[in-house]
């Protein structure tokens, strides 16, 4: 079974409704506009275990969802 999402306006969804937005920052000390763009299109985080997500629901209700997942196990957790 794929990870299903709690979203609540449609209650619990496939993953594969929604898009993931990860808006990165990159590191001060890369100063070139090109290698800032670079680091921000393709360095990602991965963090493993616990972390919060935002996910749009693009094909539900169109709104944006806070998420708290165990990327570990790919289960969604509680909200704090």
């Amino acid at each position: 079974m794929s990870l299903q999402i709690p979203c609540p306006h449609c209650g619990s969804r496939p993953v594969h409704e929604f898009v993931y937005s990860d808006i990165p920052v990159p590191p001060a000390e890369i100063t070139d506009p090109d290698a800032r763009d670079l680091d921000r299109a393709f360095m990602r985080n991965n963090t493993e275990g616990p972390t919060t997500e935002r996910w749009f629901h693009a094909y539900g209700c169109l709104r944006w969802l806070t998420v708290r997942r165990d990327t570990r196990t790919d289960t969604v957790l509680p909200e704090k």
